[in-house]
């Protein structure tokens, strides 16, 4: 892996040294969740040399893995980013499916692929919890086929009780991935509800939508998440351009140290008056 110019502050999950902002893939994809006509322009626009300039542009400032579906042109991305720069990134992946024997055989492909760790995407895990028995279906043998295959294990969930069932039944997982955000977008109860149980776990919590899919201002929304998280968890961000990541790493960094960032006000005519001296 080629050092990166900067180091950046870290966390782990299981054994695996990770940056505490990781890079977030949905905009690369098309997933935008703001509207159809925004996912169909991300498609179009996001190239496999558009994403690996925007990774490129995060692996310099110390930024080392990545979140994405368990998809081949993610590792065609990843393997591009290696060619193309020298850097790489580690893979977290979130594969899914339907049933059971289809999310094993997904873990399999997952492996195949070559992502360093695994965590069973919502689509699947919320489906699987059973609150009252205080059990998600699966979890033994979907955290025992990861270790055989030599990936990191975890759950991806929307819903906050996956984590605390998961630690109150003692599963084999090394990680969560949970949205967090300061309005509260994709979570299922109140902020500070979501802050005590990620806070609460043992476990390193990648904590997504920091920014409600565009919703939030990057300095709201950076500063809430790393304000209210304690060091051991992560933040997951999508940058549209390496413009954009260079900024929110920038205040990523800021929020971590405990200062607040010097933030350049966007100004336009009507906020003329606005102005002094």
């Amino acid at each position: 892996m080629a050092d990166s110019a900067t180091s950046f502050p870290m966390t782990r999950i299981g054994n695996l040294p990770v940056s505490r902002m990781l890079c977030g893939t949905n905009c690369f994809f098309g997933h935008s969740h703001i509207s159809q006509a925004r996912s169909t322009w991300l498609r179009r626009y996001f190239t496999t040399d558009r994403i690996v300039e925007v990774m490129h542009a995060m692996a310099e400032e110390g930024i080392n893995a990545a979140v994405s579906a368990s998809i081949p042109e993610m590792r065609t991305a990843l393997d591009g980013l290696k060619q193309q720069t020298g850097y790489e990134m580690h893979w977290i992946a979130t594969p899914c499916g339907n049933t059971l024997d289809e999310l094993l055989d997904n873990i399999r492909a997952t492996a195949d692929l070559g992502a360093q760790v695994c965590m069973p995407h919502t689509s699947y895990t919320d489906s699987a919890l059973c609150i009252k028995e205080g059990r998600i279906n699966g979890a033994e043998q979907i955290s025992e086929l990861t270790r055989e295959l030599g990936m990191l294990t975890g759950w991806s969930t929307h819903r906050p009780e996956v984590i605390t069932v998961s630690d109150a039944a003692g599963y084999d997982m090394d990680a969560y991935i949970q949205p967090f955000n300061s309005i509260g977008f994709l979570c299922a109860v109140e902020t500070d509800w979501m802050a005590r149980v990620i806070n609460n776990t043992p476990k390193t919590v990648i904590s997504i939508k920091p920014l409600g899919a565009g919703r939030i201002m990057p300095p709201t929304g950076l500063g809430f998440v790393y304000q209210n998280l304690d060091p051991r968890h992560t933040v997951c961000i999508g940058c549209l351009s390496p413009e954009e990541a260079k900024e929110d790493i920038a205040l990523a960094r800021a929020y971590i140290a405990g200062v607040e960032p010097e933030v350049e006000l966007q100004k336009t005519r009507s906020k003329a008056t606005l102005e002094t001296g």
